[in-house]
């Protein structure tokens, strides 16, 4: 019978091992895939995409072109410093994309690396229309539910095995003829009582916390505007600068939304939506352009056969303000200031704002969380070079020229503090 109990005990010690790690595969592969797709969106997304060319090269499927993977990590690390040293292939790539500099990522672990290059190769481009009506490939698919049926599955597992060791353990003791203890109600089990209390305190608590740190967060938020506005004709075909209509963020603390003025200074002449790239909404409806160019002459008090302004009897304009939606919004504790980064800091608007340039409608790109301007501040270097705001910190430009530094991050010039954005 010891014997019997004794390959009893170890089969359910084989068991918990098992079962422990399955647990292990499954969740090291949730977060991983969950990571990589974080880090890329914190981290790349402003500058790359996975399967197109942005500011820099589409990124799937470039982690096998390289020379090695130890030199993709340098790469990543510093990329000026794999330039300076002479490194072929880094200067070939450097000056085919037009000697754009690449951000450094000091902070980035190689198994941060390995996760973004695992969710960049394994990407799919969601399946919304694409500018000739035809479906892109299927968005990339949630495996939630099966992680959590698995769970269920191995907790009911779990349970079975648990029954069938008391069963083992009463037949054992009638076999010896010991006195098996009354078994307690399972609802009643201090055990079960205790187990439950944990998950629910931990489920709630993880509810509650996630639900606070993601109140008022609107990533990927995109309502309807009153006129279909295409910043991938404007901003990506025409190459119309950023600031022509937004000539606050050089400026002041806001970008600025333009009037319907600084519409006019172009549309007075171009009064038909005549380009080549077809204007689709996010539900796959085509535009028509022209149509709404005629929306902007109904705001402006434009006479578009008479070529002049509509006027009441006093000679006023008969116009009135685009109620545009407003998009990327802050919480009011939040300073931010649109010329100190743009300005000063030299930051692209696609740091923030994603590939706006290739947006038909806009959407938030970003979460802008505490978090995620924190992390930019860490691994963002600033632009010392030409720029006379940052003169007085000396010190890091003698060891810049002496070769002891690459750059400067924004952290430490003080990024960090609470009191650079709550007063």
């Amino acid at each position: 019978m010891s014997g019997y109990l004794r390959s009893k005990s170890h089969l359910q010690r084989a068991s918990l091992l098992v079962l422990t790690l399955v647990f292990s595969f499954l969740f090291n592969n949730v977060t991983s895939a969950q990571d990589g797709k974080a880090l890329f969106q914190t981290n790349c997304a402003s500058c790359h995409n996975p399967i197109k060319d942005a500011t820099g090269p589409a990124l799937q499927g470039k982690s096998k072109e390289v020379p090695s993977k130890e030199w993709l990590y340098n790469w990543v690390h510093n990329s000026a410093a794999v330039i300076a040293s002479g490194d072929k292939y880094a200067n070939d790539l450097y000056n085919k994309w037009n000697k754009t500099a690449m951000t450094a990522f000091p902070n980035l672990t190689t198994q941060e690396i390995d996760a973004i290059i695992k969710y960049v190769d394994e990407y799919k481009a969601p399946g919304g229309p694409t500018t000739d009506g035809q479906k892109t490939s299927e968005p990339e698919k949630d495996n939630t539910w099966l992680y959590t049926i698995a769970t269920l599955v191995l907790a009911l597992l779990v349970f079975i095995l648990a029954r069938v060791n008391k069963t083992l353990n009463k037949v054992a003791n009638d076999k010896e003829g010991l006195e098996t203890k009354k078994e307690v109600p399972l609802l009643r089990s201090k055990l079960f009582i205790a187990i439950a209390g944990i998950l629910i305190l931990s489920f709630a608590g993880y509810w509650i916390v996630n639900g606070s740190i993601n109140m008022g967060r609107q990533e990927n938020y995109m309502p309807k505007q009153p006129v279909f506005y295409s910043h991938k004709v404007h901003a990506g075909i025409n190459q119309i600068n950023c600031l022509y209509c937004h000539a606050g963020a050089e400026k002041s603390r806001q970008a600025m939304i333009p009037s319907a003025n600084v519409c006019m200074n172009c549309h007075k002449q171009i009064n038909e939506y005549t380009g080549t790239e077809k204007l689709i909404t996010y539900e796959g409806k085509e535009v028509n352009g022209t149509e709404e160019i005629h929306k902007l002459y109904a705001y402006a008090g434009w006479d578009p056969v008479k070529k002049e302004y509509k006027r009441d009897a006093a000679g006023k304009i008969q116009s009135s303000p685009i109620e545009w939606v407003k998009i990327h919004n802050l919480p009011d504790h939040v300073y931010f200031n649109h010329s100190q980064h743009v300005a000063v800091g030299k930051v692209q608007c696609q740091s923030c704002h994603g590939p706006i340039q290739e947006m038909d409608e806009v959407h938030q790109f970003a979460p802008l969380s505490m978090g995620w301007c924190v992390n930019c501040h860490r691994q963002t270097e600033v632009q010392f070079k030409d720029n006379n705001y940052y003169n007085i910190f000396q010190k890091y430009h003698d060891e810049i020229k002496e070769g002891k530094r690459t750059g400067v991050t924004e952290a430490e010039l003080g990024g960090t503090e609470c009191q650079k954005c709550h007063y």
